[in-house]
């Protein structure tokens, strides 16, 4: 299983950032892919997720500003972010797990370094 991650950068207070996750080996028993994000001196945290039945969930942090989707032909997970401010900047995984109870319970940040499968990251910094 592969989790590659692509679309961050520096962007100004406000702006908006797309990121990608390409992924390749995973199956039908994946029941929750996420992003989820670590900030300078913080602990890794769940942004969004959504589960197999597209059903989505944020922290209370983005919601309104950020946008989980997926595009199933493409076998790629996207974030739209949009009103970024500082507070965003941060190291932003994908992630996927075949227990959709796990998944969860790492958004609300219990276990998560029990999910089954990372990206290596792609750095958000959002600065003037």
């Amino acid at each position: 299983v592969q989790l590659v991650e692509s679309g961050g950068g520096l962007v100004q207070p406000g702006g908006s950032l797309r990121l990608s996750c390409q992924t390749s080996g995973l199956t039908s028993r994946t029941e929750c892919m996420g992003w989820f994000r670590q900030g300078p001196g913080k602990e890794r945290e769940g942004v969004a997720s959504i589960d197999s039945d597209g059903t989505t969930s944020y922290a209370d942090s983005v919601k309104g500003r950020f946008t989980i989707s997926q595009d199933k032909a493409k076998s790629t997970l996207y974030l739209q972010m949009n009103s970024l401010n500082p507070d965003d900047t941060a190291m932003y995984y994908c992630a996927a797990d075949r227990s959709l109870y796990r998944c969860m319970t790492a958004m609300e940040g219990i276990g998560v370094g029990d999910i089954d499968f990372w990206g290596q990251g792609t750095q958000v910094t959002v600065s003037s």
